[in-house]
């Protein structure tokens, strides 16, 4: 009979499994039912691209005759810097700079250290002043990016690789759509919302590839978006967080003063959680699958109890991850937090404290119920025990 008809998948990693053709159907017509949700949404979501020109690059950074140039650290005498100036009118000159923080010497300034400094030309005619603003990181940074990329590639070949291409993909989305959508007005969680599932989409399909065993991972990571969201919602509703627990909010709000900082606080949410839900959904979606390999005469039912085995494990190792992650961020915050003379019950109620808490609880609220959504939507697909009439095809 046709309704019984199955084909086998190996989902990229050579098994071979009986899915159903109700299962596939199923699952297949949701996520193109949600790809075209999340099109529609992009379109009408998509941000002014003249009022998002004219905010970009809108508010100085400094005043206008004011210029940085790069400089050489020449001598270091207490707290004293002289540094060559490399660039700008004043190329080759020598200056002190005796306004450097004592925690910046501290690192260990040497000669031949490259630093940034601001120039700020005289208005009588005299020699320029230049003050101290930053270290020059650029080329250990792209050292570390480059050792980053070698190692992922390395170890995890082709995978780490697309896995890279999925990332900066994500990285684009979100410059390019997100930010810009909400500094215009588009309300930030619709947003927030397109965004993240054209980036599972993009991640999840360029890193494991397009079969059914990654589309039920998809299926769970979006399922576990949209319980993010919700719980975000009404978490951040309930505890009344108006966005302004530090000084990039405050800027924000009088760069922006129309922008619903509630509702970045809520996309932040759903942003935040993505990267642990994909790891955790395509965890799950490969043990259902590996177990339907190594036991085809296991019923759904018992397909989703010994998957839900493995997520129990997973779950407790992710949350342990989301704090510590949270915790390191937030950790000079927490060391402020102990010096001040009130309980750290009083303090957890302060925007700043509250919003990282709602964000770690509701991410994880939704990480947690993603394991079982998964799991369940695997244990579907890929049917249930096999018949024993005669006869029965496998493709």
């Amino acid at each position: 009979m046709g309704g019984a008809h199955s084909h086998g998948h190996s989902g990229g990693h050579g098994a071979t499994v009986q899915v159903g053709r109700v299962g596939r159907i199923a699952l297949l017509g949701t996520l193109v039912a949600a790809a075209v949700l999340a099109v529609v949404g992009g379109f009408l979501l998509w941000p002014d691209q003249a009022e998002a020109d004219r905010l970009s690059g809108s508010i100085a950074f400094a005043a206008d005759d004011v210029t940085f140039v790069e400089a050489t650290v020449t001598e270091v005498a207490d707290a004293v810097v002289t540094v060559e100036v490399d660039e700008g009118p004043d190329a080759g000159d020598r200056v002190e700079l005796g306004d450097i923080p004592p925690p910046v010497l501290a690192t260990g300034l040497d000669p031949g250290d490259r630093l940034e400094v601001s120039r700020t030309p005289s208005a009588d005619g005299a020699p320029a002043s230049y003050s101290f603003f930053g270290v020059e990181r650029d080329r250990p940074m792209v050292i570390l990016l480059v050792i980053f990329a070698v190692v992922v590639v390395a170890v995890a070949r082709f995978r780490g690789a697309m896995a890279l291409i999925g990332l900066a993909v994500a990285g684009v989305i979100v410059w390019r759509f997100v930010l810009p959508a909400i500094l215009t007005g588009e309300p930030a969680v619709p947003v927030a919302l397109v965004g993240s599932t054209v980036i599972m989409y993009v991640v999840l399909y360029t890193t494991h590839g397009f079969s059914l065993r990654t589309s039920a991972a998809l299926a769970g990571t979006l399922a576990g978006v949209l319980v993010t969201a919700g719980v975000g919602w009404w978490a951040v509703g309930s505890t009344s967080l108006a966005g302004i627990g530090d000084e990039s909010a405050g800027r924000l709000s009088s760069f922006v003063p129309g922008i619903d900082l509630q509702g970045v606080v809520l996309a932040a949410v759903v942003i935040a959680g993505l990267g642990v839900l994909n790891d955790v959904t395509i965890t799950q979606a490969s043990a259902v699958w590996e177990l339907r390999e190594a036991g085809p005469e296991l019923s759904r039912v018992e397909l989703f109890a010994r998957g839900m085995r493995i997520g129990r494990d997973h779950i407790a190792s992710t949350i342990y991850t989301i704090v510590f992650a949270y915790a390191g961020m937030a950790l000079t915050v927490l060391m402020v937090v102990q010096l001040y003379d009130r309980a750290l019950y009083d303090l957890v109620g302060t925007e700043e404290i509250a919003t990282e808490v709602v964000r770690s609880l509701a991410g994880s609220i939704g990480l947690v119920l993603a394991v079982p959504l998964t799991t369940a939507v695997a244990a579907l697909t890929v049917g249930g025990r096999p018949a024993s009439r005669p006869g029965r095809r496998r493709a």
